[in-house]
C-alpha cells in the first residue's frame, strides 16, 4: 500500500528571518524608486509563490524579512530570484556592474509561537538603531506603520499573533506601538546571529540543515 504524501512536522510553526546586504556594506537603495521597486518585486514573488511576509524593513544597505511559506525547500530559489531581479534593475538604472549583494542571503529558522514577536520588534527597530527615525512607525520602508497606523503597503500580511495585543483594533495598534517602542537587548543577541535557529529544544531537534538552510525533518517510513 503506497504511503501518503509526507507532511512537515513543523507546519504552522516554522518562520524564516531572512537577511541580505550590499557588497562591502555599500548602499543598495538610493532613491524612493529603488525602495518601491524592491517592494514591488517582493509583492509579486509573494503572490506568485504563496508565501506570507509578516514583518520587514528595507534599510539603505540591507533588508530583513520575516516570512512563512508552505514549502520551505523553495526559500533558496525564491530569494535568489528576488535578489537577482533587483540586481538587474540596479545595473540598468545606475549602469553598475559586478556584485551588488555581499553574499547569498542568510536565513534563520524561527519558532512562530516563541519568537515571532521578538523577531518582529528586532526587525522594525532597525531604523531607530541606525538613528534614522525616533519611532519605528515613522520609517517609510517597513511594516511598523502597517501595524501602528493601518498603512496599506502591498506587502505586509497580518502577523497571526497581532490579535493578542487587544480585543479592538485601536487598542491593538496602541499596545503594539508601545511594544516596538521598547528596546530589548536580549533580542539583539538572538537575531544578530542568523546562523542559529531560535526556538524550543523540541523545535530545534525537528530541524535539519541542508545546503545552509534549516529545514523541517520529514515524516517518513518507520525504520526497522
Amino acid at each position: 500500500m503506497p504511503f501518503l504524501a509526507r507532511r512537515h512536522q513543523l507546519a504552522g510553526s516554522l518562520l524564516y528571518h531572512v537577511f541580505n546586504r550590499g557588497n562591502a556594506k555599500r548602499e543598495i537603495f538610493h532613491t524612493r524608486q529603488d525602495y518601491q521597486r524592491f517592494i514591488s518585486t517582493l509583492s509579486s514573488y509573494s503572490d506568485d509563490n504563496g508565501f506570507s511576509i509578516y514583518h520587514w524593513v528595507l534599510m539603505p544597505n540591507h533588508y530583513h524579512l520575516l516570512l512563512e511559506l508552505d514549502e520551505p525547500e523553495r526559500l533558496s530559489s525564491i530569494m535568489a530570484g528576488i535578489d537577482r531581479s533587483y540586481v538587474h534593475y540596479h545595473h540598468r538604472t545606475y549602469e553598475s556592474a559586478g556584485h551588488l549583494w555581499q553574499d547569498r542571503f542568510k536565513s534563520q529558522a524561527i519558532q512562530k509561537e516563541k519568537y515571532l514577536l521578538s523577531c518582529a520588534r528586532y526587525i522594525e527597530r532597525n531604523p531607530v538603531k541606525a538613528n534614522i527615525v525616533t519611532y519605528p512607525e515613522d520609517y517609510p520602508y517597513s511594516s511598523a506603520a502597517h501595524y501602528v497606523f493601518g498603512k496599506e503597503d502591498r506587502l505586509t500580511d497580518e502577523d497571526p499573533l497581532f490579535q493578542s495585543f487587544g480585543s479592538q483594533l485601536n487598542e491593538r495598534r496602541e499596545v503594539y506601538k508601545e511594544f516596538i517602542s521598547t528596546p530589548c537587548q536580549e533580542e539583539q543577541v538572538l537575531f544578530d546571529s542568523l546562523e542559529s535557529p531560535r526556538g524550543s529544544k523540541q523545535f530545534m531537534n525537528r530541524l535539519i540543515r541542508k545546503r545552509g538552510l534549516f529545514l523541517p525533518r520529514r515524516m517518513g517510513r518507520p525504520e526497522g
